[in-house]
């Protein structure tokens, strides 16, 4: 059993507006994907109006507290004074919301006490996986 870290944040959606908009959302991280976190978003939050969710590199968000990172549908970045900067790229176009530096980074040291950074593959059930794949393909 697994210990899955999820930690309410208030973001603000970056619109073409002057006005930016908070609203909730919650970072999460779970052992048994280790490598991943995910952002979601609830229903109001959203243009669809259906709860939202996206999963990218724990690193990703690691590395653009610092400075720019990502190249694909994820992209993080720095802002001023304790603000880092999310990129969500889709087909229905780009979501950007401001998030705290101080709230990702404690997510962080709480995700980094669960699974250190580079130990990852440790928590990885390879041999689960492997029999999945077989069973699936048999």
């Amino acid at each position: 059993m697994s210990t899955v870290i999820e930690q309410p944040v208030q973001v603000r959606l970056i619109a073409s507006a002057p006005r930016m908009e908070t609203v909730p959302a919650t970072l999460r991280y779970d052992p048994d994907d280790p490598f991943a976190v995910h952002m979601a978003f609830p229903a109001p939050a959203t243009l669809e109006g259906t709860d939202v969710s996206w999963e990218f590199a724990r690193e990703l968000l690691e590395a653009g507290i610092d400075a720019p990172a990502g190249l694909g549908d994820v992209r993080v970045r720095p802002y001023g004074y304790d603000r880092t900067v999310l990129e969500f790229h889709a087909p229905e176009g780009v979501a950007m919301v401001h998030i705290r530096t101080s709230e990702v980074r404690r997510f962080l040291q709480r995700a980094e006490h669960l699974v250190p950074v580079g130990r990852e593959y440790q928590y990885l059930d390879l041999d689960g996986d492997l029999a999945v794949l077989l069973r699936d393909t048999c």
